[in-house]
C-alpha cells in the first residue's frame, strides 16, 4: 500500500521516487555574479540550508530576513542504472534556471505552481550535482500573496518567501509516459470521466500505438477495468463507480461526513505490450451544483462553516514545518466544527489537499494577489492561475476556486472596463477547465461575473449583522453603500463597497459572508492587530464571537460563512489559536455555536453531514 501522506504528489506517484529535501549548499549572489563566474559548476557555497524551507526561516539555518535578490542551491545524488529521471520542484519563488552536471536543464516563471525537467541526456552514472539560480523581486507584478514588498512589515503583509519552499523529488520514469490525468466524477451517473494525457503527446510518430490500462478499486475490491488505445493526442474513457456491497446507490459518496476514496491505477504499453509507466492516484465521487440560491453537494443542500487559513508558521513560515503539523491544523479546525477552510493567498502543499480529501474538510483555492494592474501582471497571473487549477482538479475536497481577493491587482475593477474583462476572462477560462465548482471572481466586493456574492464584513455586533441583511435584493443590489451601521448601540452610516461592480448586477447567487470576526485577543506590543476593538478576555471575545455568528446565522438566505481566522499570523493577532498553535479560547464552545441549529421562519440551518 503506497503512503500518499509522504509523496509530494499524491495524485499522481511512481513506486521508484527518491526525496531531495534535505540540506543543499547555498549562496547569496547580491552583486549578480554568479552567472558570469560560472557557479553552476562550482557553487562557491557560503551556507548550508534545509530544503525546502528559505532562507528568510529559523527553519533554513540561516534565518536572514532581509530580502536577497539572487540566490543559489546545489546538491548531488548517486545514479546507478542508466535510466531517465525526472527532477521534480513543487514551489519555487520566483524565477528559476536548473542545471545538471553544468548544462542547463530550463528554466521556470512562477512561484506557486509545480514544474519539472528531464534529466537526459545529461544524466550519468555515479555522481550527479543539481544547480539551482532562483531571482525574486519586491515586484508587485509577480503574485505575491502576503509576502511583503516593502522592507518591514505592514498591515496583514508578512515577510517575503524567496527560492525552494516546496518539496524537491526525482522519479524514475520513461522518456515516454503519463504525463497528467484528469479525473471528472459523474456522480449521478455513477461514473468517473478519465483523461489521460502522455508526455509530448503531441509529436508521437504516426507509426507508434499505446494502450492505456486503467483500474479503479475501492478498499482493495476491484470495480473497474479498462484497456483502450491512446489516440488524437488524448484517451478519454469512463469507470464504472458502483460497489457490489453498497446496495443504495451503487457508487461510495465523497462528503464531510463519507470521504470515501477510489484507488485509481494507470498503465501505459506499447502495441507490444511493453509497459512503459504505471502511476496510481485516487479519486471522491461528489457532484457540485447550484439551484435556488443554493449551493449544493451531492444533490443536498450545503452550509459551509468555513475558518480562513493562511497556512503561516514562526518558525518555516509558508512552508510546513512537517506533515504532523498539517495534520494537526486540520484536527483543530474539526474539533472547533468548521467543516472547511479557505486557503487564503496561497497554494498550500498537495499533501495537505490529500489530507482534506482524507478527512472530508472541503477547501477554496485561492490565488496569492498582484497588487498592480497591467499587461505583465496580467500574463503572470494567468498563466500561473491556469497551472494551479490543473495541478488541484482532482482534489474532491476542493470545491470552489477563488481567483480575486478584495480588488487585490485588479484596480478599478469597480468602474473600470479593462479590469472587468480580465475577471470576466479568468472566470471563463476556469470555467472552461471545470464547469463543475463555482468560480468566485472577486471574493469580498466588486463582483463582475461570478457564481457566488461572497462578502468581507468585519462588523462587532450581531446587531448589525441582523440589521445590514435583513433585505436580501436590497443589499445584494446596493452593497455597503449608504448603508447603515450600528456601532455602540448608534446608527452610523458607511459609504463602503459595493456589492457588484457597475454594469454588474444581482442574479440569484447563493449569498456567503466570506471574512467576518477577525477579533484582537491578547495584543501584548505595538504594531500587532486585528479587526475591530480589541478584547481583554476570553469571556469578552466568547460574546463577542457567538453574537456575531448568530447574526449571520438568523440570516436565511447566507449559505455559509468564513471565520478570520485560525491562528495568529506575525504581526496579525486575531487567530483563534496562537502562531505556534495553542488554543486562546475554549475550542468546545467554538464548536457549539458554529453548530447549532437556528430556527428561522421558514427553514432551518441543518447539519446536512
Amino acid at each position: 500500500m503506497l503512503n500518499r501522506k509522504e509523496h509530494p504528489r499524491p495524485q499522481l506517484i511512481r513506486k521508484k521516487w527518491q526525496s531531495l529535501d534535505g540540506e543543499w549548499d547555498f549562496a547569496f549572489d547580491d552583486d549578480n555574479i554568479g552567472l558570469s563566474e560560472n557557479w553552476f559548476r562550482k557553487l562557491p557555497a557560503t551556507h548550508k540550508i534545509l530544503v525546502p524551507f528559505t532562507y528568510e526561516t529559523e527553519r533554513s539555518g540561516i534565518h536572514d530576513t532581509s530580502h536577497h535578490k539572487i540566490v543559489w542551491y546545489q546538491r548531488s545524488f548517486e545514479q546507478a542504472e542508466d535510466k531517465n529521471r525526472v527532477l521534480y520542484f513543487e514551489g519555487v519563488d520566483f524565477e528559476t534556471q536548473v542545471w545538471l552536471n553544468g548544462s542547463l536543464l530550463g528554466t521556470h516563471k512562477g512561484g506557486y505552481e509545480r514544474f519539472s525537467f528531464d534529466l537526459q541526456p545529461y544524466l550519468t552514472k555515479g555522481t550527479n550535482t543539481i544547480t539551482l539560480r532562483v531571482e525574486d523581486s519586491l515586484s508587485c507584478e509577480q503574485p505575491r500573496g502576503k509576502q511583503r514588498w516593502l522592507k518591514d512589515n505592514f498591515g496583514c503583509w508578512y515577510v517575503q518567501t524567496t527560492g525552494i519552499w516546496k518539496s524537491v523529488w526525482l522519479e524514475e520514469a520513461g522518456n515516454q509516459r503519463v504525463n497528467y490525468l484528469k479525473l471528472t466524477p459523474e456522480l449521478d451517473l455513477d461514473l468517473l470521466k478519465v483523461e489521460v494525457e502522455l508526455k509530448d503527446a503531441a509529436v508521437l510518430p504516426e507509426s507508434k500505438s499505446y494502450y492505456i490500462e486503467a483500474e479503479a478499486s475501492f478498499k482493495g475490491e476491484l470495480i473497474s477495468y479498462h484497456k483502450g488505445l491512446f489516440h488524437h493526442n488524448g484517451s478519454n474513457f469512463t469507470l464504472d463507480t458502483r460497489v457490489k456491497e453498497n446496495a443504495d446507490s451503487g457508487t461510495h459518496r465523497w462528503s464531510p461526513h463519507t470521504p470515501n476514496l477510489y484507488d485509481l491505477t494507470v498503465r501505459l504499453y506499447t502495441q507490444t505490450g511493453e509497459l512503459l509507466d504505471e502511476v496510481y492516484s485516487y479519486f471522491g465521487m461528489r457532484k457540485l451544483s447550484i439551484e435556488n440560491g443554493q449551493i449544493l453537494l451531492n444533490n443536498r443542500q450545503l452550509y459551509q462553516r468555513l475558518i480562513l487559513d493562511q497556512g503561516y508558521w514562526p518558525e518555516s513560515g509558508i512552508t510546513p514545518p512537517s506533515l504532523v503539523a498539517l495534520e494537526k491544523d486540520l484536527e483543530k479546525i474539526s474539533a472547533m466544527g468548521y467543516n472547511g477552510l479557505r486557503k487564503h493567498q496561497k497554494i498550500e502543499d498537495e499533501r495537505f489537499l490529500y489530507l482534506c480529501d482524507e478527512k472530508g474538510i472541503l477547501v477554496w483555492t485561492e490565488m496569492p494577489s498582484t497588487y498592480v494592474f497591467n499587461d505583465v501582471a496580467l500574463e503572470q497571473f494567468t498563466k500561473e492561475w491556469l497551472e494551479i487549477v490543473k495541478q488541484h482538479y482532482n482534489h474532491p475536497a476542493v470545491i470552489t476556486w477563488v481567483p480575486f481577493n478584495e480588488s487585490w491587482g485588479i484596480k478599478g475593477v469597480n468602474e473600470q472596463a479593462r479590469p472587468q474583462h480580465f475577471t470576466e476572462g479568468i472566470y471563463h477560462l476556469t470555467k472552461a477547465i471545470d464547469p463543475n465548482r463555482p468560480v468566485i471572481t472577486n471574493d469580498g466586493w466588486e463582483h463582475t461575473i461570478s457564481d457566488i456574492l461572497t462578502l468581507h464584513d468585519y462588523e462587532e455586533t450581531g446587531l448589525a449583522f441582523a440589521k445590514r441583511y435583513s433585505d436580501q435584493h436590497d443589499f445584494a443590489t446596493h452593497g455597503y453603500s449608504n448603508k447603515e451601521k450600528i456601532l455602540n448601540n448608534e446608527i452610523q452610516f458607511n459609504d463602503g463597497w459595493f456589492a457588484f461592480a457597475k454594469g454588474f448586477s444581482y442574479r440569484g447567487q447563493p449569498i456567503m459572508i466570506s471574512e467576518f470576526g477577525g477579533i484582537a485577543f491578547t495584543v501584548d506590543n505595538e504594531g500587532q492587530w486585528g479587526y475591530g476593538s480589541q478584547v481583554k478576555n476570553e469571556t469578552e471575545f466568547m460574546e463577542r464571537f457567538e453574537k456575531i455568528h448568530a447574526g449571520i446565522q438568523s440570516i436565511p438566505y447566507i449559505t455559509g460563512f468564513c471565520y478570520t481566522q485560525l491562528t495568529d499570523v506575525e504581526q496579525e493577532v486575531n487567530g483563534l489559536l496562537t502562531a505556534d498553535r495553542k488554543d486562546k479560547v475554549d475550542l468546545t464552545k467554538v464548536k457549539e455555536i458554529n453548530e447549532r441549529r437556528v430556527n428561522f421562519s421558514e427553514m432551518k440551518i441543518e447539519n446536512n453531514f
